[in-house]
């Protein structure tokens, strides 16, 4: 079948990247006879780009102006069958789209039901630094990844998963097609916690959803075949910079190679040198900011982090890359970085600096945002640890 999004995309050459063509596409197929400003403001994009990529759709084949905008039956079983929207409840899709604060009265049912599964899951190991979200949280979660246009017809990895995400994301698609079996979107978890994959298996062939659970130390690189097919991901790493460097630079050798793809953060809430150390890693791996939602995860039993954290809503640049893209070898959880002496080597000068309670400098974050003591450079190589 044509698709048009790669036809339009190459004649409008957009910098956002391909996926506000799908965006813009999806909403003519939702809402027939929308205006064009109104296409532009949904995709946030000037009229005039909204524009020209509509003008590249009709040319295309898949839109007509006819009252407003709308799709053709070819732009119709594009949509349908390409990209996997065929037995859409488009009355609660849009509801979940138009009104984020009323999605509890939506899914009522859907809520209870998850309750039940989340009294059942494992204990947390505080020893990896997991913790545990609220089922509101885990399905807030996945709404936020409809409505970020990463759930329908996509490829979705969750990077650790003892919040359930997967079976959150599971039930939503189940219930945005209540009689499609196989939606083609896809989900995927890696995790080295045993007990989280075993109970989201057993969970997922008792509830009808298709979750694939892959057992993996992330330490290690993620295996070829899991490179480079995701449309997003979720993680909620360790509260360490090393973890969440490692979590999301993971993340990222998943994602396919184009711009403009989601990245779902959940972190706790920092202060702002620590703040500015987490941003300086995210640029550094070519992400730029879309959103960041202060106390949009709720946890239970968190004391240390307040029971909050905040969600960190990314996009990929041409520049995206993982910063980590070897084994690692450096202190990751937050017990493991308070109980060890690490010592860096500047990337500039080659100077050593020590790390830790008894060091030079406590936190990486506090050594990367005051930089090098000899030439100011802010990016380090562990070359030795010991416990303190």
């Amino acid at each position: 079948m044509k698709n048009y999004i790669a036809e339009a995309n190459a004649n409008v050459h957009l910098q956002e990247g391909s996926w506000v063509i799908e965006q813009l596409l999806v909403e003519c197929y939702i809402q027939p006879g929308i205006s064009t400003k109104e296409l532009a403001k949904k995709t946030f994009l000037p009229v005039p780009v909204a524009t020209a990529i509509k003008k590249e759709l009709i040319k295309a084949g898949a839109l007509t102006q006819d009252g407003g905008v709308r799709c053709t039956p070819k732009g119709v079983t594009f949509i349908e069958d390409e990209l996997g929207y065929d037995g859409l409840d488009k009355a609660l899709y849009q509801k979940l789209m138009a009104d984020e604060s009323n999605w509890k009265a939506e899914l009522s049912d859907l809520l209870q039901l998850l309750t039940d599964i989340f009294q059942q899951r494992p204990q947390v190991n505080v020893q990896i630094d997991q913790s545990k979200c609220t089922v509101e949280t885990s399905l807030r979660r996945a709404i936020l990844c409809l409505r970020e246009h990463a759930l329908i017809g996509k490829k979705i990895l969750c990077v650790g998963d003892d919040d359930l995400v997967s079976i959150s994301l599971g039930f939503l698609i189940k219930r945005l097609f209540p009689n499609i079996r196989n939606q083609r979107a896809l989900i995927t978890v890696v995790d080295v916690d045993e007990r989280f994959l075993q109970y989201i298996r057993n969970t997922a062939e008792q509830e009808g959803i298709e979750v694939i659970c892959r057992s993996l130390d992330l330490r290690q690189p993620l295996p070829k075949k899991l490179c480079g097919q995701y449309d997003c991901f979720f993680t909620d790493p360790p509260y360490t910079l090393q973890g969440m460097t490692l979590f999301v630079s993971r993340g990222i050798s998943a994602l396919k190679k184009e711009k403009g793809l989601p990245i779902f953060l959940s972190y706790a809430h920092k202060s702002p040198d620590y703040n500015l150390a987490i941003l300086r890693e995210l640029v550094r791996m070519g992400l730029s900011l879309r959103e960041i939602i202060p106390h949009f995860n709720k946890y239970e039993g968190a004391q240390m982090i307040g029971n909050s954290g905040q969600m960190i809503i990314l996009k990929t640049t041409e520049l995206t890359a993982p910063n980590v893209t070897s084994s690692f070898e450096d202190a990751l959880y937050t017990g493991e970085v308070k109980r060890t002496l690490r010592t860096y080597q500047c990337k500039q000068c080659h100077g050593s600096l020590l790390v830790g309670i008894q060091g030079e400098y406590h936190t990486i974050e506090d050594l990367k945002n005051q930089g090098c003591p000899h030439c100011e450079n802010d990016t380090f190589t562990l070359i030795a640890k010991k416990n303190a």
